[in-house]
Order: C-alpha cells, then structure tokens, then sequence
C-alpha cells in the first residue's frame, strides 16, 4: 500500500526501493490483483444447461458429417457392391486419373461455375438490395407484410417450386408467355423447357425468388443494430437519401456482406442438386442436360445410376478440396484487405 501511495504522490521509485525491493512489491501487487481463471471443466458445469442445449447439434454433426468421412478411402479403392466399406481393393489414384479423363466432367463444371458465378453476383446481391428497401419502409404494417410474402417461398420444397414454375413457364397458356404476348415482346410462346440455353436464367430466377426473403432476415437484423441518432446527425449535415443509405446503413451491414460473401465462395461448387434435379425432372429431360449437368448431378449419376461408388467419391472428394481451398483464399484476401475474415 505504501508502495501504492508513494507512486500517486509522485516519490520517486528509486530513491525510496532498491531494484530488488521493487520487483518484489510490483510482483505483489499483480499477484493480488491477478484474477484466478476457472478450469474448463469448472466453466463446463456453470453453464452445463447451455451445454446440453448445444449437445444435440453436436451429435448430428458428429454422425453425419464426422463419421461419414470414413467413406472417403473408397476414392483410392475399387469398392464393388456388397464390400464391407475400406476393406474393397486399393487401386491407388486410379479413380482420379479416370475423373480427370472423362470429357463430361469439364461439361459439369462449366455448367456449375455458369450457374454458381450467377447466383454469386446477381444472386447475392439481390438479399441485400431487398433489405436495404425493406429498411427503407417506414409504415410497419406495410413492411411486415412485404416481409412475411417473400419469406414464405423459402418453405415451398423444390418440387413444388419446380411444378410452378413449369406451370407458370409453359408455352401452353403458361402465364409468363401470354404476357410477353400481350405486350408484343414475342410472337410466339418461348420453349423455357425445352431449350437448354435458357436453363442458366430460370436456375437463377427460380433461386432468387424462392430464398430473396429469407436470406434477407441476417441484413435486416444487422441493420436493426443502427443506432437512429447517426441518421439524426446525417440530416442535421444535409445528406441526401441515399448518401444515408450508403455511408450508413451499408457500411453497418458490411462486415455481414463479407462473411457471407466468403462462405458463399465456398460453396461456389454447390450448384443446388434439388433445384436442379427438380427442375429437370430428374435428369430426365433430355433437351436442358447440355447446360444442367452440374458436378452434383455428375457424381449422383456414377455413383448410384451406374453404381460405380469409389469413382463417385473421388469426384466428391475433389469437389470438396477445392471448395475449401477457395474458402481459405476468400478469407485470406478479406484478411489481407483489412477487413472481417472467418478465421
């Protein structure tokens, strides 16, 4: 205490301790005010009912993520059906060499960057350009029930999603095209279905309309967190609407728009394989296969149409190394820049 007391009335440290005498009363004085840190077991049973809430999720995690990963040495086997799995043949790189031969392979990942860079530009841009609307709306009635409508797609499943829009694509008095007729756009129906040039366009719209609203819901509670008085002092300053928009209420939900933005890199090869089965029935149209072939679809149709599992999950297991290297280059690129990362 002295020690305390003569450093606030200014006595030299010095004069009064030798060096030893002061390393001493400084190591006192941490100790006293150190803060004892409870073992992870002690924090594990003060929040033990926070830790069965969460133990649920983590055992799904473990069973369906974890544990399937056993399953990735079939890539380097020649699995044959009724083999107990990781006891088949060891082929070595034999499946990748065949994946990297097979001419459809480049035909699936062209279609899957086709559509994957669509819906990661145009696609993503859409949720946060409807928020920044949304949160635009001062009547609350109004924006509560413009919320409510475009969330509701989100839970339609994609076979009901792809029933519509058939129905509503269809040349057959389909909505679409009677009203591109009506208003002299086109003389005749547009075959949507028919033709795979087209398929790129409906994979984006039918995506965007389905999850504009729900994807939406994480800018629109980032943008609740504004404090009201910085638009208070933008008025004050004489900015416009949108300078308001954009120095404000963007510049809070950027750091959001990165993180999601990187974890959608991530997935570029994710092509969503219900849309696309559904919207081709299947696979079964024939017309749309040259621009729908995706890499999920690839693997789906060597690994249970033909049977041939271990080429299946090479090709798999190269779709997820490269996602994640992809991922790891988007978060490094937000890192260096400065701004919020992952990791």
């Amino acid at each position: 205490m002295t020690f305390r007391r003569e450093l606030s009335e200014g006595t030299g440290v010095k004069e009064m301790w030798g060096c030893s005498d002061m390393k001493k009363a400084l190591a006192e004085t941490v100790n006293h005010s150190a803060v004892v840190k409870p073992s992870v077991w002690t924090r594990f049973k003060d929040q033990l009912d926070l830790q069965l809430l969460v133990l649920p999720g983590i055992i799904l995690i473990f069973i369906f993520s974890y544990l399937p990963m056993y399953g990735l040495i079939m890539a380097f086997q020649e699995y044959r059906m009724g083999d107990f799995p990781g006891m088949s043949q060891w082929v070595g790189f034999k499946q990748f060499q065949y994946l990297v031969k097979d001419p459809a392979l480049l035909v699936a990942l062209r279609n899957t960057l086709g559509i994957s860079l669509l819906k990661l530009t145009i696609g993503f841009v859409c949720p946060v350009f409807f928020a920044v609307l949304l949160n635009e709306i001062r009547n609350a009635r109004v924006k509560k029930t413009i919320q409510t409508v475009s969330y509701l797609p989100h839970f339609i499943s994609w076979t009901v999603c792809a029933m519509l829009m058939m129905d509503f694509l269809s040349v057959d008095n389909g909505a679409f095209n009677e009203f591109l007729m009506k208003i002299h756009l086109t003389s005749a129906p547009i075959p949507f279905f028919q033709n795979a040039k087209y398929f790129w366009g409906m994979a984006l719209f039918t995506d965007i309309w389905k999850e504009i609203g729900w994807n939406s819901i994480i800018y629109i509670s980032a943008m609740a967190g504004v404090d009201a008085e910085m638009y208070e002092a933008a008025d004050i300053d004489g900015a416009t609407r949108v300078q308001k928009i954009w120095y404000i209420t963007v510049m809070a939900i950027k750091p959001t728009i990165i993180l999601l933005f990187i974890m959608s890199v991530g997935g570029i090869l994710n092509a969503n394989f219900d849309q696309i089965m559904m919207l081709t029935k299947n696979m079964g149209n024939a017309m749309l296969k040259e621009r729908a072939d995706v890499i999920d679809t690839y693997i789906y149709r060597y690994g249970l149409g033909q049977f041939r599992v271990s080429f299946a999950t090479a090709a798999g297991l190269v779709k997820a190394i490269i996602n994640f290297a992809l991922l790891l280059g988007a978060n490094k690129i937000a890192d260096v820049a400065g701004e919020n990362a992952l990791f």
